[in-house]
């Protein structure tokens, strides 16, 4: 399943992370350019790790007949709608907004922001397989629990492919973006 779709292996180039190398993970909640909106955009990040864990491991419980079939469609419906939601929103305004202000700001990691950008795009195409999946199992919760249980294992699949791309994704997109921001005292 994780071969279906185009996920990136490999990080950034080592051009796309000097400044990361000037601004290391471990400095930036000291450094005094690290404010509020940069802390904000990092748990927005947080909460789509967790959300997409909370989809696969409930897909699990329910796969394994650890979990109610009807919870299971409650949970999924919020969660994979929260996830989805979200995600979409989020990839609007980066790709709109906040790419953008970073490009300008320092234009030699453009390249890089690009690369983001196409990660949105690639992974949209396994959030609206997911999206059809999901409402699939929601649809046959109540109408064949056999069927249901049999579809939760595509969900299953694709959120294993989701947390992978984020995973990957938001590591490159935080190690990329954050030492811009400290290193031009951006997002204020």
């Amino acid at each position: 399943m994780l071969d279906t779709y185009p996920i990136r292996e490999t990080g950034m180039p080592p051009e796309m992370q000097t400044l990361l190398a000037r601004y290391p993970r471990d400095s930036w909640e000291a450094h005094p350019g690290f404010r509020g909106k940069t802390r904000h955009w990092l748990g927005a990040h947080r909460m789509f790790r967790r959300v997409a864990e909370r989809i696969r491991l409930d897909t699990e419980a329910v796969l394994n007949k650890d979990m109610d079939l009807d919870d299971y469609a409650g949970r999924l419906s919020y969660c994979g709608g929260n996830l989805v939601g979200n995600l979409h929103g989020h990839h609007r305004w980066e790709d709109r907004s906040y790419f953008p202000e970073l490009a300008a700001a320092d234009p030699q990691f453009a390249a890089g922001l690009d690369v983001l950008e196409q990660d949105h795009a690639d992974l949209d195409r396994v959030l609206d397989d997911f999206t059809r999946q999901a409402n699939r199992v929601i649809k046959l919760a109540v109408l064949d629990e056999s069927q249901a249980r049999d579809e939760a294992g595509a969900v299953h699949g694709t959120s294993r492919v989701i947390e992978a791309f984020l995973n990957r994704h938001l590591t490159d997109e935080e190690d990329l973006a954050v030492p811009i921001i400290l290193h031009h005292r951006l997002r204020g």
